[in-house]
């Protein structure tokens, strides 16, 4: 398990992180979110041991990082901010120096090397100087010197940064199949992100945590949660709207696109009633009209971001 106990941490008289405490136990995939400057990364570095606390303390594994950051560290594979790596070795010399410093010889350093090459899809530039790479490649040579001691604990600060839809697809699968046995917490501005590969988010905003939840969970805040979004062909878009402001438990209709004949409406509905979907295709059809497709919402992570961290729903101003 993962513990951060009361973390604070000033930087003069600034509080960057403000009295945070959270647990993360293993196979969960603990998605760290929050505005630039939230205390994101601050928080990370401290329970890292790179960075020490004002208070609070940091536990990996029943070891306080604080006091016992050898032991702790051991278990621990971290990916930081910005991927930094010394620029002037090879990749392959990079990590070779790395597993000296993990305490890998011979056989199973060799062993562990090559299986974190093809791991990290870094065989075809094992040779070549990492100043050389492209930002995407960097960020995998750190990535990978972050899984070659096969932690138990992974923190990651912004792991697909720079990494190309495929790359991103790649490196979220890995995630996902560590987390079987793992604890991991990693960073993110990628809302998509976590909805790919968290199990539970915590939302940070001016050093303190706003919300620990699932992500199904932080959707159904949304405003548009449980609502039926549908196309449908036929009419007049305010003729249709019309019409289906009729149908019982529906309250709010709105139209989200307009085009010739074709409409696309987002239907609200009451806390306890609402038509099912067979009910609003009948009664599309009982109209007269045609449906091109129909969708009950989730709920959109990014409204209820925004609407954590700065308290302003959607469409209102800053």
């Amino acid at each position: 398990m993962i513990e951060a106990k009361h973390l604070t941490k000033y930087f003069g008289q600034t509080a960057a992180v403000d009295d945070v405490s959270f647990a993360v136990g293993q196979g969960e995939v603990l998605g760290f979110l929050g505005p630039n400057a939230a205390g994101k990364s601050t928080t990370m570095r401290m329970i890292t041991g790179f960075l020490s606390p004002t208070s609070g303390t940091a536990v990996l594994g029943g070891h306080t990082v604080q006091t016992d950051p050898l032991k702790a560290q051991k278990k621990l594979g971290y990916l930081p901010e910005n991927a930094p790596v010394y620029r002037d070795m090879t990749v392959s010399g990079f990590l070779d120096f790395i597993a000296d410093i993990r305490g890998f010889s011979g056989k199973e350093k060799r062993t562990r090397i090559e299986e974190t090459l093809e791991r990290c899809f870094l065989s075809s530039v094992r040779y070549q100087v990492i100043n050389t790479l492209s930002k995407g490649y960097k960020q995998r040579v750190c990535f990978a010197q972050s899984i070659l001691h096969d932690p138990e604990y992974l923190i990651m600060d912004e792991p697909t940064d720079g990494l190309d839809p495929n790359q991103k697809h790649e490196v979220r699968s890995m995630i996902r199949e560590m987390a079987r046995e793992k604890t991991i917490i990693l960073s993110t501005h990628i809302l998509e992100e976590v909805e790919a590969v968290c199990t539970r988010a915590i939302i940070i905003a001016n050093g303190r945590i706003v919300a620990d939840e699932t992500p199904d969970d932080l959707k159904a805040r949304s405003s548009i949660h449980g609502s039926v979004c549908c196309s449908i062909r036929g009419g007049a878009a305010e003729t249709i709207a019309s019409e289906f402001r009729e149908l019982e438990g529906v309250t709010t209709v709105e139209i989200l696109e307009r085009e010739n004949d074709r409409v696309v409406l987002r239907l609200f509905h009451g806390e306890d009633a609402f038509p099912p979907i067979e009910q609003v295709i009948q009664f599309c059809g009982k109209q007269g009209y045609s449906m091109e497709s129909i969708k009950v919402e989730e709920g959109r992570l990014d409204e209820v971001f925004r609407m954590i961290t700065t308290g302003k729903n959607e469409g209102e101003n800053e």
